[in-house]
């Protein structure tokens, strides 16, 4: 990619609604973070981040499901509250692998092939843990945490939501 066409990709990013943009062509990589991406992580969540694409959208992505689960999961009886505080407890110390991007959880690249990691594996930063589909696009998240994976949360095959807890890992392991 040459200077003009990043340059173009950031103006198209500026336009639209996304928070973060990847993007791998070989051994080039570009991550691209806007104002948004970095006033959700800081932890306010009413400024809840849109759904992180390919390639920009002219429609805004809707936020209203992530919204609504959050307060559904309020709603639970205490039993649930008091196993949620049990496993918070157990993850103290954990780094989470969270999914980027709304859509379809796959744990290996095709299903035939082995899983791109498992429980007791090592994953640096830029390790592949995982592909996340979303609107017929395969999406290959990385770590971003260095570790032991001690626990995968989702079923492969599975939705996901936005920022939804795919990995713990062990930053000791």
């Amino acid at each position: 990619m040459n200077t003009k066409e990043i340059q173009n990709l950031i103006k198209l990013i500026n336009e639209s609604n996304l928070s973060e943009f990847k993007m791998k062509d070989g051994d080039f990589r570009l991550t691209i973070r806007t104002k948004e991406y970095h006033k959700y992580i800081k932890g306010s969540p009413q400024t809840q981040a849109p759904v992180v694409i390919s390639a920009p959208s002219s429609t805004p992505a809707p936020s209203a499901p992530v919204v609504q689960q959050e307060s559904t999961n309020t709603q639970n009886n205490s039993v649930n509250n008091t196993q949620t505080a049990d496993q918070k407890d157990s993850r103290e110390g954990l780094l989470e692998i969270k999914s980027p991007i709304v859509g379809t959880f796959y744990r290996s690249p095709s299903p035939d092939k082995d899983p791109f990691v498992k429980v007791g594996d090592k994953v640096n930063t830029d390790s592949v843990v995982c592909i996340v589909e979303a609107m017929k696009l395969f999406n290959e998240i990385e770590a971003e945490v260095s570790g032991k994976i001690v626990d995968v949360l989702v079923d492969d095959g599975s939705p996901v939501e936005y920022d939804q807890v795919l990995y713990l890992v062990d930053p000791k392991g």
